[in-house]
């Protein structure tokens, strides 16, 4: 056996703390929601679907400015599947927009959990991830009784979100496997993007209007999708899946604060009881097997 000798001081790696990924998650969640804060109010001059569009157009600008996949070969599977799996991510967000429009952020952001919930308890059949998926589908259930009767439109895209978001995940580590960093993720925006444009463009024609339209749209793809993107993969580089798991539970809470601070939402009791719900339901979720290489998975939209 041979033996390698160890590193000195000066070509040593140094080590993160321990602290440091939680913080980063923290910032990037802090930030994601940020940007769907910005997102909202910009409902008043642009439809949800447009916004969406946007956000995606400048993310995948962003992305392919720092990724420059076009140093990787690509072969027609590899665009295929970062085509499926950017359409996906795009009606996600734009399923989800049109949620905000209506539902809290917070509450959006919670019945949305339900569907990376799921997905761990289909694809790891454990009594963890059952107990899991019946703590979140009661917080579920609990927030749709609160919104149904003046808001049934609002978790219907809430639950198409979830859906696609399960979709989502899967695509994603498809993606992850065929790929490097985020080159998949940059060509799969810029895909998806170009694939939702005849449905999702026109409505972001209101925003030519003003150029400040188009600026808070641009902040929406730096806070909501450049920005976490580049540091979940961060996190997701130093922690395991299963942490990053318990890390997604900060999302809920961090929503709803970001909706009463800055939209003035305020949630009400059972609402809170809801979204605390599904909060424990995604900290007790276990990741699925294949997560030992995980996808370069956005939190939520």
């Amino acid at each position: 056996m041979t033996s390698h000798p160890a590193p000195d001081a000066e070509t040593a790696p140094t080590l993160p703390h321990p602290a440091a990924p939680v913080a980063t998650f923290v910032v990037s969640a802090v930030s994601l929601y940020l940007g769907a804060a910005i997102a909202v109010q910009l409902f008043d001059h642009v439809e949800p679907g447009g916004v969406a569009w946007l956000r995606s157009l400048f993310a995948a600008l962003i992305l392919l400015v720092i990724a420059r996949p076009w140093r990787q070969s690509w072969t027609r599977a590899d665009l295929g599947w970062a085509a499926a799996f950017g359409t996906v991510l795009v009606t996600m967000n734009a399923c989800f927009y049109a949620a905000a429009e209506i539902l809290p952020l917070g509450t959006a952001v919670a019945i949305e959990f339900i569907g990376p919930v799921a997905f761990a308890a289909f694809t790891t059949r454990t009594a963890r991830n059952w107990a899991a998926v019946g703590l979140a589908g009661f917080g579920v259930v609990l927030l749709a009784g609160v919104q149904v009767d003046g808001s049934a439109r609002g978790v219907a895209f809430a639950l198409a979100a979830a859906v696609l978001w399960a979709g989502y995940i899967g695509l994603g580590h498809r993606v992850a496997g065929r790929t490097t960093g985020l080159t998949g993720l940059a060509v799969a925006i810029a895909a998806g993007t170009l694939v939702t444009s005849p449905v999702l463009a026109p409505m972001a024609t209101d925003a030519t209007d003003d150029v400040r339209w188009l600026a808070a749209a641009a902040a929406v793809g730096v806070l909501s999708s450049a920005i976490p993107y580049a540091l979940d993969q961060w996190v997701l580089r130093r922690v395991s899946a299963d942490r990053f798991a318990v890390l997604l539970a900060i999302l809920p809470a961090t929503a709803t604060l970001i909706g009463l601070v800055s939209l003035g939402q305020v949630p009400s009791g059972p609402e809170t009881v809801g979204i605390a719900l599904v909060t424990l339901g995604v900290a007790l979720r276990e990741t699925a097997s294949f997560d030992a290489r995980p996808a370069p998975m956005p939190p939520s939209p």
